[in-house]
């Protein structure tokens, strides 16, 4: 139980359970998915919910049809919610690195395509060396990983770093990832030994969006030339770029690994694009000795962009 002496209420008791389902329902503003996300039944969600309004005295979200938006009273509470929360998450934590041991949950992101083709070596030396971690992977885009880390979400991501670094932020390079220009075998620019980015802009493009970290640097290489791109179509899925590609929609700019069969290689004049893929972590948050372990084993599966620790012992904090 924690006492909050700030809130006036009836019984000042509030239960930690509670406030979590709180962030949860603001989190996903759906009470039906922050029962998913719970594995509880929505009428518990909604009792949890029910019983901290009669603790504080007032209502804290508006329930317009199936639209679900925190009151003002459920803005006020927010910032001292997640605060509660990272609280008890620090203890915790700090009560388990006394024992030593390397145990305890370890919720991490990571985009598609790393956990496709990066991750699985990873995943299966730490899963060995540390089995009283339980590992909790979401899969999503570099940049809502950032952003999750950024608002103490989440502790530890493994992403394509952001060109221009965040003050906030400790990255911490893995491998490098040459970038290739590539297009269908049978595509026009194909035939030739070499092309220039103007004969690339004349040409329509298939690529991540450009809001992300690679579209990003493929726009800004683009954009200091003074050339404008023919973008056809963007998703942030490399994989179906790929595909798009092959099938002759149009070329593209994709991790150098991921060039196979029914693409070729496009030599660009004079150009030479990568992007760096690595851990981050907020600057602010102590990492706990599983998420020190994590990087340590990640280090060690990199290409010594940076010098990696031994496996089976967590990195020094950092």
């Amino acid at each position: 139980m924690i006492f909050i002496h700030s809130i006036p209420s009836r019984n000042h008791k509030l239960d930690i359970q509670t406030l979590r389902t709180f962030l949860l329902v603001v989190e996903e503003r759906s009470f039906s998915a922050a029962a998913q996300r719970l594995h509880l039944t929505q009428p518990a969600v909604s009792k949890r919910i029910a019983l901290l309004e009669q603790q504080l005295g007032c209502e804290l979200f508006d329930r317009i049809g199936r639209t679900i938006t925190p009151t003002e009273a459920g803005v006020a509470l927010l910032p001292h919610a997640k605060t509660i929360i990272q609280q008890l998450y620090s203890a915790e934590q700090a009560v388990r690195d006394l024992s030593g041991a390397v145990a305890g949950d370890l919720r991490i992101a990571t985009s598609h395509h790393i956990g496709l083709h990066r991750l699985p070596p990873v995943l299966s030396a730490f899963s060995k060396a540390f089995p009283g971690v339980a590992l909790d992977i979401d899969f999503m885009d570099s940049e809502q990983a950032y952003d999750l880390i950024m608002q103490g979400r989440l502790e530890l991501a493994v992403v394509t770093l952001a060109p221009a670094g965040e003050s906030s932020m400790v990255s911490h390079p893995v491998w490098h990832d040459p970038l290739v220009f590539m297009a269908a075998s049978e595509h026009p620019l194909a035939v030739h030994q070499a092309c220039t980015l103007a004969e690339l802009a004349r040409h329509p493009a298939i690529l991540p969006g450009l809001g992300t970290y690679t579209g990003q640097i493929v726009k800004r290489l683009f954009a200091d030339h003074d050339l404008t791109l023919q973008v056809s179509m963007a998703t942030n899925y490399l994989e179906t770029i790929r595909m798009m590609a092959q099938v002759g929609l149009g070329w593209t700019v994709l991790p150098r690994n991921m060039l196979d069969k029914g693409l070729s290689p496009l030599a660009v004049e004079g150009i030479a694009i990568d992007r760096t893929l690595g851990s981050i972590h907020h600057r602010g948050r102590s990492l706990s000795r599983a998420a020190q372990s994590f990087m340590a084993i990640l280090q060690a599966f990199g290409d010594g962009m940076a010098k990696p620790a031994a496996i089976g012992a967590p990195a020094p904090p950092c």
